[in-house]
């Protein structure tokens, strides 16, 4: 609704056939086929590209995100450090109130204090969603940085990435 306007929403909710009618509360789960329906629609009625929509939600997303929960960004004073308490961390409470929510999973491996490679694992297949997140992480701790994806298998359901700051 920020980037296209309420009746670019109010379209996509008409014209796509959603389960759920495209009513969502705060602490409702819903089938992620229901974004993959909407962005498909909106990429068809945008001409945007599916992976650069999915990509702003993700910066939309951070933002939220830092806006709400702003605890737990602030301990942090780089990216990385926020970023390996995502897994073990963030994901728990997120699990806590949504015991349905199906959450990729992570993997770190710090390379050195320039970089750091985390492997994403989830069957949603939304990397470009998760590029977003990276992307935007790294800008609010303000690091110049570099993000390279690269799927590790045909489904693209486990993909690397590879995070340079400088």
């Amino acid at each position: 609704e920020e980037k296209f306007g309420y009746e670019m929403v109010d379209k996509i909710i008409r014209e796509s056939d959603l389960e759920s009618n495209g009513i969502y509360t705060s602490i409702g789960t819903y089938d992620s086929a229901e974004m993959h329906t909407m962005v498909g629609k909106l990429n068809e009625l945008t001409e945007v590209p599916v992976p650069k929509l999915l990509n702003l939600f993700g910066h939309h997303l951070f933002a939220t995100f830092a806006k709400n929960y702003s605890t737990f960004f602030q301990p942090f004073s780089h990216a990385f450090d926020f970023l390996k308490t995502l897994h073990n961390h963030i994901h728990v409470e997120v699990q806590k109130l949504y015991p349905d929510a199906e959450l990729p999973d992570f993997e770190y491996d710090r390379i050195s204090d320039n970089q750091l490679v985390m492997i994403y694992t989830s069957k949603r297949k939304m990397s470009d969603l998760a590029v977003g997140l990276l992307e935007a992480c790294h800008q609010y701790y303000e690091h110049d940085f570099s993000i390279t994806a690269e799927s590790m298998n045909p489904e693209a359901t486990i993909v690397k990435f590879n995070i340079e700051v400088s």
